[in-house]
């Protein structure tokens, strides 16, 4: 990733500031604003207007560097096995790929994948949003299907994701905004303690914070829709490339499932490298 660092030497306004030390027009400016690239002393900035004061750090994310981090198609992604017995199929559900079949589209969905390598139905018991990687288990027989699913539900299921964020995101904490759909926006979930919304409730830790990103890991307490990017977004850090809920621009939305923890089965998804590359 391109990035340029500076000091600012006297007061002045975002767009000045970027327009002197980097020769850019002013509609590219706000551009870089809008698409959340640039951050003054660790914080990304929202508005090109803000004032900015003598001697703060800037940082403005230009443009990825060396090679492309792109979500692969899922006919050319294979399907990666992190675990198998008799009942049980884990594997690591790459980006891009839907959980389940959606309408016009049939065969390139991680079931269908899955149920293509047992060359029989395969039980699908949890989703992971399209864009979002990481363990997902799926029962081999319908026994382990109704086990698994009773696992999720009743709250046996453990989970930690990890996401990449903002900078500035606190040490550790827990978020219990309710969720509640948006209105003004289908498909969107908000987090707000102002509306009627059902109960969710996340722990995090940070784990890395470079001054422009950091990376937290997620421990889901309830398992609601989009409830980590909802929370996140709710307390003012979204996840890079999670344009629904306004995260900074990334190949992605950088969200991995990572760990996931039944009973005495413990399954891991590796670390995926545009995910990697923000650890420190």
């Amino acid at each position: 990733m391109k990035r340029r660092t500076f000091t600012v030497e006297k007061p002045s306004r975002v767009e000045a500031v970027l327009r002197g030390a980097l020769a850019l027009a002013r509609d590219e400016v706000f551009a870089l604003v809008e698409r959340g690239a640039v951050y003054v002393d660790g914080r990304r900035a929202k508005d090109a207007a803000a004032r900015v004061a003598g001697g703060a750090k800037v940082m403005v994310v230009l443009e990825e560097s060396g090679e492309a981090v792109t979500v692969p198609s899922p006919r050319a992604a294979p399907l990666v096995v992190l675990y198998e017995d008799a009942d049980v199929l884990a594997v690591d559900k790459p980006p891009g790929v839907t959980a389940q079949p959606t309408p016009g589209k049939v065969g390139d969905s991680l079931v269908d994948l899955a149920t293509v390598y047992l060359r029989k139905q395969a039980g699908l018991v949890h989703r992971l949003d399209r864009e979002t990687s990481g363990v997902t288990v799926f029962g081999k027989n319908p026994r382990a299907t109704s086990a698994l699913a009773a696992a999720f539900r009743e709250g046996r299921a453990k989970k930690e994701y990890l996401a990449v964020t903002g900078s500035g995101v606190p040490a550790s904490g827990v978020i219990e905004l309710p969720l509640s759909k948006d209105p003004s926006r289908p498909g969107r979930w908000r987090a707000s303690d102002k509306a009627n919304g059902i109960t969710a409730e996340t722990h995090f830790t940070r784990l890395s914070d470079d001054g422009a990103v950091a990376v937290v890991a997620l421990f889901p307490q309830t398992g609601r829709t989009h409830q980590l990017r909802a929370h996140l977004a709710g307390i003012g850090y979204p996840i890079v490339g999670d344009r629904l809920y306004g995260g900074a621009e990334g190949p992605r939305c950088l969200l991995h499932a990572h760990c996931l923890e039944i009973d005495d089965l413990s399954i891991e998804a590796p670390v995926p490298p545009e995910i990697a590359r923000f650890l420190t």
